[in-house]
């Protein structure tokens, strides 16, 4: 057939009716719109997540078929550290290398616990702000064939820390300034120094040097000198100025934190106004106590400021006596329970109660007593207005008791916010010890007939302290307390 009837023959080839291009994985059709970008980015990360998981897995595999591989650590060495000494370190590494060490059964599952154990170690030392582990090759030429190093890379804190803040707490404000420098001398020490004024604490200085007694961390040591000056004019007509060191061991366990110091402090009575009883001015002058502390503090509670489950204990002992002025025996202690009665309701209940008792013939000192009353532990009554009382001076007392329960739920619909309306009743009682009666009796005496307050108010959560509005009143009062029937503020870091 000739070339030119063939290419008649042809079929009229028409093009299509639409456009048969396919956007591959729903890729824009404008290759200029902004969404093209954003789906790139998007195919890009699960391409990457995709590579990312595939290579997690293959590593499991990997490692998870090799776990009884014998592996034997040759060394630990830790990098990045210009600042800490070699001996700390050991002293933090060490007992992981040591505990259960059976060279002929280790295997690379037990040489990944001691490198994940050490990790965790590192890290509790908060001196470091990136710890990387690493497996590798040892250096030393004579090390066996199954032999590696465990190589951290770490990049250590900043040494300087300067802070100031405006601190809010237990019916005092204050602002303040703080300068710490860790790891001051390459063993995880802190070197600290505070200056603070405020409204009843008048000013405060504080220089402490706290370090780790124990590779695990869990156990510190601390030295601290300090000055502080109170105003007490509201309720007792005289300032003290208290210039103190002490040393304190605390450590951490299953049932709670314990500290054990002791504490020299001398107390000074001075700027007594006009007003001032005959009891503050016999008070005046100046002391010296010397005691041993016990302090124990167990919490478990979800919440500090407005917990809805778990439980709070704090006991404090402590005795006075080994030179100084003074020589009493101390006790105190405070508990708090709290429980979800309904969703958006719970209830609180708290108790708190302590025990001075002097020492031969001695009286109780002024600087020694408990105080109570106040907005947030005895609510409706002044600060420190509760108990033995001369003129218009609160002197305080050698026994107490206070409890509170509170019934706290939401606002309707705003769960979440910070604020609670609350109902409570308080009571307690402030009182001395008569020493010519049988001690027994002397404490029935001094704790019976309790004040007793109820009210309604707002709780506002200002982390880490509690602000509370109250409109209460006194349901039982003494013609010695101080009440205050009304609207009330308060705020602390631990309320009734």
């Amino acid at each position: 057939m000739p070339d030119d009837e063939l290419f008649s023959s042809t079929p009229e080839i028409k093009g299509p009716l639409h456009s048969t291009k396919t956007p591959k994985d729903g890729e824009p059709a404008d290759l200029f719109d902004r969404k093209l970008f954003e789906w790139q980015k998007l195919r890009l990360d699960r391409q990457l997540k995709g590579e990312y998981e595939s290579k997690v897995f293959r590593l499991n595999e990997l490692v998870g078929g090799n776990l009884d591989t014998p592996l034997q650590v040759s060394s630990v060495r830790i990098e990045g550290t210009k600042i800490t000494r070699p001996s700390f370190l050991a002293r933090v590494v060490n007992p992981h290398l040591t505990a259960g060490a059976d060279y002929s059964e280790s295997t690379l599952e037990s040489v990944l616990h001691k490198t994940r154990h050490i990790s965790y170690a590192l890290a509790r030392t908060e001196l470091f702000k990136k710890i990387v582990p690493e497996l590798e090759t040892p250096l030393d030429p004579l090390a066996s064939a199954n032999a590696v190093d465990i190589v951290f890379r770490c990049e250590e804190r900043g040494r300087l820390s300067l802070k100031s803040s405006t601190e809010v707490g237990n019916g005092d404000a204050s602002a303040s300034a703080n300068v710490k420098i860790r790891n001051a001398f390459g063993g995880a020490e802190d070197l600290e120094g505070s200056v603070a004024f405020g409204m009843k604490t008048q000013h405060t200085y504080r220089v402490s040097l706290s370090a780790p007694l124990t590779g695990d961390m869990i156990t510190r040591g601390e030295l601290s000198s300090y000055a502080i000056d109170n105003d007490y004019t509201p309720w007792a007509n005289c300032k003290e100025a208290q210039k103190g060191v002490k040393a304190a061991i605390s450590t951490v366990n299953w049932l709670g934190r314990h500290e054990v110091s002791y504490q020299a402090v001398l107390r000074n009575i001075h700027s007594l106004t006009p007003e001032a009883s005959l009891s503050t001015r016999q008070s005046a002058g100046g002391s010296l106590k010397s005691s041993l502390q016990y302090n124990f503090v167990h919490d478990t509670r979800d919440d500090s400021v407005m917990g809805n489950r778990g439980m709070y204990l704090k006991l404090a002992q402590e005795l006075a006596g080994i030179g100084g002025d003074t020589a009493f025996a101390k006790a105190e202690g405070e508990a708090q329970i709290s429980r979800k009665i309904l969703d958006g309701l719970h209830i609180s209940f708290a108790t708190r109660g302590g025990l001075l008792y002097a020492l031969g013939s001695q009286q109780t000192m002024f600087s020694d007593r408990f105080r109570l009353g106040g907005p947030m532990n005895i609510r409706s009554f002044k600060f420190n207005s509760l108990g033995p009382r001369d003129q218009s001076d609160y002197v305080g007392g050698d026994a107490y008791w206070a409890a509170g329960v509170s019934l706290i739920g939401d606002i309707p619909q705003k769960p979440h916010w910070p604020l609670k309306p609350h109902l409570y009743l308080n009571a307690g009682k402030l009182g001395t010890l008569d020493r010519s009666r049988s001690f027994s009796e002397a404490v029935r005496l001094a704790t019976t007939n309790p004040s007793i307050s109820a009210g309604i108010g707002l709780i506002y959560r200002f982390d880490p302290v509690r602000l509370e509005v109250n409109f209460g009143m006194p349901l039982v009062a003494h013609k010695t307390d101080g009440y205050q029937r009304g609207f009330q503020i308060g705020f602390a870091l631990e309320c009734l």
